[in-house]
């Protein structure tokens, strides 16, 4: 039996992809369009969105190439990470006033099947912490750290992208697991100051200056590093390579410097020092981690809730910001997590 304790509107907005980009996205490939609301069938509950999420994996799902997740189509609602509100629900377990993280993002209102739905708690985090430090980007960063890496107490980590949600979570998961130093690459002297100030990395360095990364990572870490934890790919990931210890592990997350580039990115120069120092080089994708999900949400959750763990949102604010969003974390623009607030 269906449950509506509010009038549904007609309508509600939803952001399209509607041309494939090629290099950089321009807000031309995108369209906000209207599309009808209607109460959820049979096995399903209707959601307004309070937040949704805008991520770097989204830009390679723009691309019309097979992957590990499909490709957005054209002309239909993009996905992605959501948390909002149940107003009205066609499905057991599920009432209106209930708030859920699902993957129907990208619009106003979504209709999704129950079991793709999670219930979230209100009172123990800000709902958009649920899309971010307490969501798949901590995962990622707990999982990518913890089991892809190996971690140990006593390792040397470096960071690339460091002041991103992954990033930033990753070289604090460090510190506190007992990292003997954790350094960040970030790209303005602001987010240097904050990975130092305000998450107590060890070192950082802005990888916008002039020199070189390895010159300056060469300098952050003179006693080598035991763990990449590689969110940009290219030039970093050939520094990581020099600078890495023997038995050395790198979680390759993430190659934004790559993501928009028209023509092959060239690989690292150095790769043979992967067999004389007999570096293990591991790629990850969180789905795969799901089984540590409990672990995670208990273990992060309480370093949240004490104060240990620190997190920064950039909340950009209604569904017609959207694109300039997601655009805008391409280009680095945010701190922390990027998320759009649809009550804003």
């Amino acid at each position: 039996m269906s449950v509506t304790p509010e009038k549904l509107p007609a309508t509600g907005r939803a952001w399209h992809l509607v041309r494939r980009p090629h290099g950089w996205p321009v807000p031309e490939d995108f369209a906000l369009r209207e599309a009808p609301v209607e109460a959820p069938a049979e096995g399903r509950v209707l959601i307004r969105n309070l937040y949704f999420s805008v991520d770097p994996y989204m830009r390679g799902r723009m691309n019309d190439v097979k992957s590990y997740i499909p490709p957005f189509q054209l002309d239909q609602p993009m996905e992605g990470g959501a948390v909002g509100v149940v107003v009205a629900s066609n499905a057991d377990g599920f009432a209106a006033g209930d708030h859920v993280l699902h993957f129907a993002g990208w619009r106003e209102y979504a209709s999704v099947p129950a079991q793709y739905a999670t219930k979230v708690d209100p009172e123990a985090a800000p709902l958009s912490a649920y899309l971010g430090v307490l969501g798949m980007t901590g995962l990622t960063a707990y999982a990518g750290l913890l089991e892809v890496a190996s971690f140990k107490e006593g390792d040397a980590v470096f960071v690339s992208g460091a002041a991103g949600a992954v990033g930033s979570e990753v070289g604090q998961i460090a510190r506190l697991k007992g990292a003997s130093r954790v350094i960040g690459s970030a790209g303005s002297d602001e987010k240097v100051k904050l990975l130092t100030e305000e998450y107590g990395f060890d070192a950082a360095f802005n990888y916008r200056d002039e020199r070189p990364v390895a010159e300056q990572l060469k300098e952050a870490a003179p006693d080598g590093i035991d763990v990449y934890f590689d969110n940009v790919g290219g030039e970093h990931l050939e520094a990581a390579i020099s600078r890495l210890n023997v038995h050395g592990r790198i979680t390759i997350c993430g190659m934004i410097a790559g993501y928009n580039d028209t023509e092959p990115t060239p690989g690292p120069r150095n790769m043979a020092m992967i067999i004389g120092k007999r570096l293990s080089v591991r790629g990850m994708l969180v789905q795969d981690h799901q089984n540590l999900q409990a672990e995670f949400v208990r273990e992060v959750g309480a370093w949240v809730r004490s104060g240990e763990l620190k997190y920064n949102e950039t909340v950009s604010p209604g569904i017609e910001s959207g694109a300039e969003a997601f655009l805008g974390m391409l280009r680095g623009e945010n701190t922390g997590k990027m998320v759009v607030a649809l009550n804003a």
